[in-house]
């Protein structure tokens, strides 16, 4: 009796120690989850992109029609997107678009613009479409890899250019006779990366030699040092022992600058 008399007061004193930490915790784990939710609910402000004024709309059209067009496209279309719904941007008087260092305005693109005046500085990126329309090759029933085109097999249209990275072929003799890497839907523009890759020779071949200079071309034999692939360099020996550096041109054939 004695032992229970002295054991309760040290157990009524852990017990309540034992519920203030279990309060401070609940109190805790309220507070993260309140701040979790708190920052994966987006603000009102972020519910629509910044708005830009229609003048400095304008000139990131204006901007990129030069820019495309000095590549002579006969024909351009510029077609601007909006600005990153997350951004929070400060007041400005004066942005000024410009095109980013190495951006190539040809299909999906991008234009920078910077705050020249205003209480703080800041630089953000536009997304542009670029679409450059023009003549080419396309197919109009459509391919299956491993098929040899013909000419009957093409057609002419206008198209959009600037649709993927990879060159449209404008001329037919570039596609006769090839053979598709991979299928073309009905009317797809015939772009390079859709056929083989040509190989022209294999190293040990003997290759003819086309030197081409500024007004003259000189034409002789020489041994293949590797392989004559196409739209890449190939090295020769000559019969004098020189080793040339130039590219394949046809069966058995390569060109070299000098």
């Amino acid at each position: 009796m004695l032992a229970v008399v002295l054991f309760s007061p040290i157990a009524r004193a852990a017990s309540r120690a034992v519920a203030w930490w279990l309060a401070r915790l609940l109190s805790w784990a309220m507070v993260v989850g309140f701040g979790l939710f708190g920052a994966a609910t987006p603000s009102r402000a972020e519910e629509a992109a910044p708005a830009l004024d229609p003048a400095v709309l304008e000139s990131v059209r204006a901007l990129a029609l030069g820019k495309a067009s000095e590549a002579g496209a006969p024909r351009v279309e510029v077609a601007v997107g909006q600005l990153d719904p997350r951004l929070h941007l400060a007041p400005c008087q004066s942005i000024e678009p410009y095109v980013p260092a190495g951006m190539r305005l040809w299909g999906k693109a991008r234009i920078g613009l910077r705050c020249k005046v205003g209480p703080t500085p800041w630089n953000v990126y536009l997304p542009v479409t670029v679409k450059v329309w023009g003549r080419a090759l396309v197919v109009p029933a459509g391919a299956a890899a491993g098929a040899t085109l013909s000419s009957a097999d093409l057609a002419e249209a206008e198209v959009d250019l600037a649709e993927e990275f990879t060159p449209a072929l404008v001329d037919p003799k570039l596609a006769v006779g090839r053979v598709l890497a991979q299928n073309v839907k009905p009317g797809q523009t015939l772009r390079a990366g859709h056929l083989k890759i040509r190989q022209w020779f294999v190293a040990g071949d003997t290759v003819k030699v086309l030197a081409v200079g500024e007004g003259f071309s000189l034409g002789s034999e020489a041994q293949a040092l590797s392989n004559g692939v196409e739209g890449q360099t190939a090295r020769v020996r000559t019969e004098s022992g020189h080793v040339l550096t130039g590219m394949p041109s046809g069966e058995r054939r390569i060109e070299v600058s000098l």
